[in-house]
């Protein structure tokens, strides 16, 4: 009896722990919309007593779901620029499985340059990433983010490092969020 109630016991906590870990995966444009206003009215545009206009538009989301990439525009404020919203699990002290994220702004200028730098580096380094793509790989800091890029089956792959966060940026949403920051911008 207790042997069956003890299988019981593990099975029910696992089906637990694995559902709230799906859960805590699904990450979308549409929640990191919802959540970053708050991170852009607050932090970057400094929420004044009169009304202040302002658009976000969601660009790309990594296939991973650990990072999404959003511009943001409020032109009575001459404000314009890219945010990189991170999302990761973690376990906290009672061992229950929960979501973090954080937002990482780049100004309109300070986002060209990290964009760019992305894909000079990657550019200027091709050679030696193709030439033995499982072992080679480039690392740089660009303001207090890490990047690290290699290839895999032949397309690169880029993994940012910034605060607690190691989020994988594959070259779709790298070159999608890239495209479609420079269209949008004035």
């Amino acid at each position: 009896m207790k042997l069956k109630f003890s299988i019981a016991l593990i099975i029910i906590v696992n089906n637990l722990i694995y559902s709230q870990y799906v859960e805590s995966k699904i990450y979308s444009k549409e929640i990191t919309l919802y959540k970053s206003k708050k991170y852009i009215f607050s932090e970057i545009l400094k929420n004044k007593n009169e009304p202040t206009q302002f658009e976000i538009i969601p660009l790309a989301a990594a296939s991973s779901g650990e990072l999404t990439t959003l511009l943001y525009r409020s032109e009575n404020e001459k404000k314009e620029g890219l945010v990189i919203a991170f999302y990761g699990d973690y376990w906290n002290d009672t061992g229950v499985l929960f979501q973090g994220y954080g937002f990482k702004n780049f100004e309109k200028e300070q986002a060209i340059l990290f964009l760019n730098k992305i894909e000079i580096s990657i550019e200027e380094n091709k050679k030696f990433l193709n030439s033995n793509s499982d072992n080679n790989n480039i690392s740089f800091r660009f303001d207090d983010i890490d990047v690290l890029i290699w290839t895999n089956n032949g397309t690169f792959e880029i993994r940012l490092f910034w605060k607690n966060f190691d989020s994988t940026w594959e070259k779709t949403a790298y070159e999608r969020s890239k495209r479609r920051f420079e269209r949008k911008i004035k």
